[in-house]
């Protein structure tokens, strides 16, 4: 089998992934989540770590039952209910990540690495297209990022394929020739879908081994080595970057 050569481009997530913000996430959905009457618990984790806006929104009106009312009216009343709470999230969110989210450990020095390999490389967030300005600005100041997607730029965002699809694309790439770095099950299962070969780096939720899966315990075992080994579909499991 012919061994392969360097990713034609790699693909980051964000929130959890790069940055440390699934924690300032979980803070937003559980204080958002208070002040509508719900007490956020793991029992609600599937539903808000790793999820874009509207997808942890829907979910509070459905666990506390704002926005229901009689029913000639209930679809009109939850349409509204779910636009308040989404910006309530964002606005929540956007402020907490402003005041400043941290990197995750290994993320610089990955990044580094890769621009001075002249591997091409883009963010692929499931987060509001304010919050990844924010970060790009903040924490991720200075990383050259070939181009960003948000939630904002694709009809469908994670764990739909689209915007792995829509990064491919714009390299002008197959997916199958990519590599996604991911932390979440959502952002996962988008990778999967669109095609792409992913590295899971686990930080809130656990996710489950798959074909086209390779696990790493941190992005301080990553390497553009361990990068290229991730279009083999897949080694399970990586012990840490190869020696030069």
């Amino acid at each position: 089998m012919k061994a392969p050569t360097a990713p034609a481009a790699v693909l980051f997530d964000m929130d959890g992934t790069l940055v440390d913000t699934e924690v300032l996430w979980w803070e937003t959905a559980r204080e958002v989540a208070a002040g509508l009457g719900h007490r956020l618990t793991d029992a609600d984790a599937p539903e808000v770590v790793g999820r874009a806006v509207a997808d942890t929104a829907a979910h509070l009106i459905e666990v506390t039952g704002v926005g229901s009312p009689v029913p000639s009216h209930a679809a009109e009343a939850r349409s509204a209910a779910l636009e308040r709470t989404a910006a309530e999230l964002t606005d929540s969110f956007f402020r907490k990540v402003d005041a400043g989210a941290p990197l995750r450990p290994g993320a610089a020095a990955l990044l580094a690495s890769l621009e001075a390999a002249g591997v091409p490389f883009a963010l692929v967030s499931a987060s509001p297209r304010s919050v990844v300005d924010a970060v790009v600005a903040g924490a991720l100041a200075g990383v050259d990022f070939a181009f960003t997607l948000s939630a904002d730029d694709t009809v469908r965002t994670k764990p739909h394929p689209d915007p792995y699809r829509a990064a491919a694309e714009r390299f002008a790439a197959d997916p199958a020739a990519c590599v996604a770095v991911e932390d979440s099950p959502d952002g996962t299962a988008s990778a999967d879908a669109a095609g792409c070969a992913v590295l899971v780096v686990p930080s809130l939720l656990p996710v489950a081994p798959g074909r086209a899966r390779t696990f790493a315990r941190s992005l301080e075992e990553v390497d553009l080595g361990v990068l290229t080994d991730c279009l083999r579909r897949p080694n399970p499991e990586i012990q840490g970057p190869k020696p030069a």
